[in-house]
C-alpha cells in the first residue's frame, strides 16, 4: 500500500462539479492499493500517517503530528500510484489491486484514521476527481507499507 502525504493549508476534491470533501489545515493523502495488501498494511499506514511529525512547533522544528494539531485529512484513492512506466510510453497498472479489494482496503484505511479521532474527508472511489490543494512548505512524503 502506498500513500503520498502532503501537508496542506487547505484541500478539496470535486466530482462532477460537486465538492465531496474539503479540509483546512491538515494532510492531503493519495492512497494506492496493490494485490498483496491486507488490513495489516492499511492499519500500519493509518497509524504512521496519524503519528507522522511533520507540523512545526514554535521553534520551527517538525515535532507535531496531524493528531497533535487537530488537523483534518483529505483521503483520495489513487490506483495510478502503482503505474509502471519502465517500458514504453503508456503506464501499466497491473500492480494495482482489483477495484473491489482496493475499495475495501481504502475504506478500512479511512476507518482506522477515524478510529484514531481524526476528521477524514474523501473523494468518491473510482470516480474522475479534481483535486485541489495548497501544499504547505511544501512538504510531500511517500509512505509504503512494504518498506
Amino acid at each position: 500500500m502506498r500513500v503520498v502525504v502532503q501537508r496542506c493549508r487547505d484541500a478539496s476534491v470535486t466530482v462532477d462539479g460537486t465538492v465531496t470533501g474539503a479540509i483546512g489545515e491538515g494532510l492531503m493523502l493519495l492512497v494506492g492499493v496493490t494485490h498483496e495488501d491486507t488490513e495489516k498494511d492499511a492499519k500500519y499506514l493509518a497509524d504512521k500517517v496519524a503519528g507522522l511529525r511533520i507540523f512545526e512547533d514554535e521553534a520551527g522544528k517538525m515535532n507535531f503530528s496531524v493528531t497533535d494539531t487537530g488537523g483534518a485529512i483529505l483521503s483520495v484513492s489513487q490506483f495510478t500510484l502503482y503505474g509502471d512506466c519502465r517500458k514504453g510510453r503508456r503506464p501499466n497498472f497491473m500492480a494495482a489491486a482489483a477495484p473491489a479489494e482496493a475499495e475495501r482496503l481504502y475504506d478500512y484505511f479511512n476507518q482506522e484514521l477515524r478510529r484514531g479521532g481524526l476528521q477524514v474527508e474523501t473523494g468518491i472511489f473510482g470516480a474522475m476527481m479534481d483535486v485541489s490543494l495548497t501544499n504547505w512548505g511544501p512538504v510531500t512524503l511517500l509512505l509504503d507499507s512494504r518498506g
